[in-house]
């Protein structure tokens, strides 16, 4: 953690004093002052929550234990296949960013570095969702069981309905407990990843918008690098690529919390769909009982930080808000250079 604080620090130090930052323009500077200062906080960040991040794991890892194999098998084709292509991503941009790119070799290196822990960090925040989300739907899946359990004709009515009502009584008190227990692991994994996210966010929505404006603008010649042809197609490549990897690391995380908080919604709509079904008083009850649990922990069901709430909303204020900066940016330039 010392180290990292000591490289932010002396990145910033050369972005003041290096000959190639200095011809750059002041919209550059913000950029990359944003860039290496939330990164660098990210990095600290995720040091610091070091302990309760491995308490949330282990918590997550218990209750997931009694999810089907097949549920892991399709989990971890999504979470490996998109780690690899992100990976593999910035090992390529970090090996053209090491050729082409006038800094020094150390502030390239610390660059790549920080890059890829965000990207691990967001991409394990994500794996808990998806985890979770795994959870909730397992919890549906067994209150569909019960009700269908429960619509299943048999000879010996009266035996068995006895039998049967006693079973769906456990079982319900175990999901009603198992829907309890990945409740808290929502409201453990906001708290863990809220200082984290917010960065995220700041960041995404800074690099973002001066990654298009300078697509826009790169053209005309405003930044005063003198580049070749050649130079100046590597840089629009760059560009380009970079926003496509910040749209779809932030839109891969608002889909996975969009289905997350959708699976925990639909667990309420087929409790109501069950309890319509069985005319058992007792069951009735402890239905209306988690129902009520449901509305409860309604809040704790969403996936937010420090009240920004991860989902498609804040996805598409920040595409709006994208857009509006550079108009604001661009009407700044021309009153500036007029």
């Amino acid at each position: 953690m010392s180290v990292v604080c000591l490289c932010t620090l002396v990145t910033i130090y050369v972005l003041n004093h290096f000959r190639w930052f200095e011809a750059t323009s002041l919209r550059r500077s913000i950029d990359l002052y944003v860039f290496y200062i939330f990164s660098g906080f990210i990095a600290v960040a995720t040091y610091i929550w070091d302990g309760p991040r491995m308490r949330l794991l282990q918590t997550i890892l218990k209750i997931s234990s009694e999810l089907p194999l097949e549920t892991y098998r399709k989990q971890c084709m999504l979470i490996h296949a998109k780690d690899i292509i992100g990976f593999l991503f910035l090992l390529l941009q970090g090996s053209l960013f090491l050729v082409y790119m006038e800094y020094p070799v150390l502030l390239k290196m610390f660059s790549i570095y920080i890059t890829m822990l965000v990207l691990q960090i967001d991409m394990l925040y994500m794996n808990c969702i998806c985890v979770l989300k795994a959870c909730f739907e397992r919890i549906n899946d067994s209150l569909a069981n019960l009700l269908a359990m429960n619509n299943k004709p048999h000879l010996f009515r009266y035996n068995y309905q006895e039998k049967k009502n006693f079973f769906l009584m456990m079982e319900l008190k175990a999901l009603e407990k198992q829907h309890l227990l990945v409740n808290d692991a929502v409201q453990m994994l906001n708290i863990v990843f809220s200082l984290h996210l917010v960065a995220t966010i700041i960041t995404t929505f800074v690099r973002i918008t001066f990654f298009l404006y300078y697509c826009i603008i790169l053209w005309q010649d405003i930044f005063n690098f003198q580049l070749t042809s050649s130079q100046k197609l590597f840089y629009y490549i760059f560009f380009i690529a970079s926003m496509m990897f910040y749209l779809m690391k932030i839109a891969l995380v608002v889909w996975a919390c969009e289905t997350g908080k959708d699976q925990a919604i639909k667990i309420g709509i087929t409790i109501h769909d069950v309890l319509n079904s069985i005319n058992d008083k007792q069951i009735q009850d402890e239905l209306k009982l988690f129902s009520l649990q449901i509305l409860h922990t309604t809040r704790r069901n969403t996936f937010c930080a420090k009240g920004l709430t991860m989902g498609a909303p804040l996805f598409t204020a920040v595409s709006d808000q994208s857009f509006t900066f550079i108009n604001l940016i661009y009407i700044a330039c021309d009153f500036a250079f007029s």
